[in-house]
C-alpha cells in the first residue's frame, strides 16, 4: 500500500467539529432562493448512491427532458452511461442534451443547473464531458459560465478530500487517489492526487494548479459563508473550483455559499460525485431499504446476481459470495470475445444454464472472467469497443430471460446500466432509495421487461467485502 497512506482518524481528528443543527438551518434556507431546475446527467446508473423519490431517465430525449422540467421535484437524473461510450460518443451524446435542456428551459420558462456526476475515484471523460456542456450551452445562450465546481467527495464510498489531495478509503487507511488501482484504469487512468495537479493534468495544462480557486476545510469549518462567496465571485473564464470535503456539512456549507454566488449572478457547472446532488437537491436522509420494502410479490423463482465490475473490491466480494450456499455460480468467458463463434455458443450456454436454474428456484450468479481483456499498449479505443460487445453480451442474459426472478442485482456501473436501459427496457425509474450504504435501487416502470420489480444497482467499488453476500442472503425467499 502507499506510503503516503495516512490513517483515517489522525485526519478527521485534526479537523475541527461544527454545530449541524446551525448549518442545516443555513442549508434549508438558501435552498428555498434556489429557483432553478437541477439536471444531473449520470455517466453510469450508481450516481443516484445518495437520493431517494427522483426520477432517472435513461434517455435525453426533448419529451424526457421536458417531462422532468414539468415535475415538482427540483432535480431529475439522466442516465447517460457514457462511461462506457467512446470520447466521439461522449462529446455527440452532450451536445445533444445540452441543446434539448436549452430547449426545455426556454418552453418552460425555467432556469437550471446542470451537474455531471462523475466517479468518485476520478475516472471518465472529464474535462470533455463539462468542456461540451459549456461550449454549448454558451453557444444557444446568453449564460456565460465563470467556473466549474469539481467535488468527489463520497462519504458513503470512503472517498475524502483533505488539503487539496483526493483520498480513498482502504479499511483504516486513507490512500491517494492516484495512487490506487482506479489511477491505472487503462481508459481513464491519471497520476496526480492533488485535485488542482489532477484538473490540470486531465486538461493537458489548459488550466494551472496555482491559479484555480480553493475551498479550505478551514473555512467551511468556521462556517465562513462571506469568504467563500467571495471566493466564488472571483471566478472566471471557467477556472476550477477545488472544494474539500470529510463530510455531509462540509457540503452544506458550500451549497449556502453556492447559493448565495448564483443568486448574485454566478453561472457554474459541476463535476461532482453523488454527495452533492443530495444537498443541493434537499434530499432528506433515509433508512436503509429492507427485504419488506423491495419484494412485494413472493416468487417460487431464483433471483439473478450479475457481476461485470473487475476492480479488486468486486472480486474481493465475488469470493466472499462464493461462500454462499445459496447461490450457483457461472463463469462467463467473455475473452472468448476475440473468437465470434465460439463466444456465442458460452452466451447460448450460459442463457440456458440461467433460465433453467431459475425456473428451478436456485439464485444464479453470472460473473465475468476475472482476468481482463489485455491488448497491449495503444489499444484503448479497441479495448473499449470489445467492452462494449462483452456488455451486450452480458445484458444479453437479461433480455433472454424467460422467467421473471425474484430480484435481479448488478455489480458494476456499465453492467448495471446496460442491463437496466437494454435488458430491462427501462424508459424511466424511481429510486426507492439504498439497500446498504451507496448501494441504490431503482423501481422500474410500467414500460419495463418486468414492471415494479426492484433493481439493485450495486457499484464496483463500493461496499464491505461481505455487502454484496449480505445483500443476497437478505433478498433470497424465506
Amino acid at each position: 500500500m502507499s506510503s503516503n497512506r495516512i490513517v483515517a482518524k489522525d485526519a478527521f481528528n485534526s479537523i475541527p467539529a461544527v454545530n449541524q443543527k446551525i448549518v442545516d438551518k443555513m442549508i434549508t434556507n438558501e435552498l428555498k432562493q434556489l429557483n432553478k431546475k437541477i439536471i444531473v446527467l449520470d455517466d453510469d446508473p450508481t450516481g443516484v448512491q445518495t437520493v431517494h423519490d427522483i426520477s432517472v431517465y435513461t434517455d435525453w430525449t426533448p419529451e424526457s427532458i421536458e417531462k422532468g422540467f414539468a415535475e415538482e421535484n427540483s432535480m431529475f437524473f439522466i442516465l447517460t452511461n457514457s462511461r462506457g461510450f467512446t470520447a466521439a460518443e461522449t462529446e455527440a451524446v452532450h451536445k445533444e442534451i445540452a441543446e434539448n435542456a436549452v430547449q426545455a428551459a426556454k418552453k418552460f420558462n425555467q432556469d437550471f443547473i446542470i451537474i455531471s456526476r462523475g466517479d468518485s475515484t476520478l475516472r471518465g471523460h472529464y474535462p470533455l464531458e463539462t468542456k461540451v456542456l459549456k461550449d454549448t450551452i454558451e453557444s444557444l445562450t446568453n449564460i456565460t459560465f465563470d467556473g466549474e465546481v469539481i467535488l468527489p467527495f463520497f462519504k458513503e464510498g470512503g472517498r475524502y478530500t483533505i488539503g487539496n489531495t483526493h483520498y480513498v478509503q482502504y479499511d483504516e487507511f486513507l490512500v491517494p487517489a492516484g495512487e490506487t488501482e482506479f489511477a491505472k484504469d487503462r481508459t481513464f487512468g491519471y497520476s496526480k492526487s492533488h485535485l488542482g495537479e489532477w484538473a490540470e493534468e486531465k486538461s493537458e495544462g489548459e488550466y494551472k494548479t496555482d491559479q484555480m480557486i480553493y475551498i479550505s476545510i478551514e473555512s467551511l469549518r468556521n462556517i465562513d459563508i462571506d469568504l467563500i462567496e467571495q471566493q466564488l465571485s472571483q471566478a472566471k473564464n471557467f477556472n476550477k473550483i477545488i472544494v474539500n470535503a470529510v463530510d455531509y456539512v462540509d457540503v452544506k456549507v458550500f451549497v449556502t455559499a453556492l447559493i448565495k454566488a448564483i443568486n448574485h449572478g454566478k453561472q457554474f457547472l459541476f463535476r461532482s460525485a453523488a454527495a452533492l446532488t443530495k444537498v443541493i437537491g434537499g434530499i432528506s436522509d433515509k433508512s436503509l431499504l429492507t427485504r419488506e420494502d423491495l419484494i412485494h410479490e413472493e416468487s417460487t423463482n431464483g433471483g439473478l446476481i450479475i457481476i461485470g465490475s473487475h476492480v479488486k473490491k468486486t472480486t474481493e466480494q465475488l469470493n466472499e459470495l462464493m461462500k454462499s450456499e445459496i447461490v450457483q455460480f457461472i463463469e462467463f468467458n467473455v475473452h472468448l470475445v476475440l473468437q465470434p463463434e465460439l463466444f456465442q455458443k458460452e452466451i447460448d450456454r450460459i442463457v440456458e444454464e440461467t433460465n433453467h436454474l431459475i425456473r428451478e428456484g436456485k439464485n444464479v450468479a453470472v460473473y465475468t472472467k476475472r482476468e481482463r481483456l489485455d491488448l497491449g499498449e495503444g489499444k484503448k479505443e479497441e479495448e473499449l469497443k470489445l467492452s462494449v460487445q462483452i456488455s451486450d453480451a452480458v445484458t444479453s442474459i437479461v433480455t433472454s430471460l424467460q422467467v421473471k426472478p425474484s430480484f435481479i442485482i448488478a455489480k458494476g456501473g456499465i453492467t448495471s446500466s446496460d442491463i437496466g436501459t437494454k435488458g430491462l427496457m427501462v424508459q424511466r425509474a424511481n429510486v426507492a432509495g439504498q439497500i446498504k450504504p451507496g448501494i441504490p435501487v431503482w423501481t422500474i416502470g410500467d414500460e419495463s421487461k418486468f414492471p415494479g420489480m426492484a433493481y439493485i444497482i450495486f457499484p464496483g467499488n463500493v461496499g464491505t467485502i461481505t455487502d454484496l453476500k449480505d445483500v443476497v442472503e437478505m433478498l433470497n425467499r424465506k
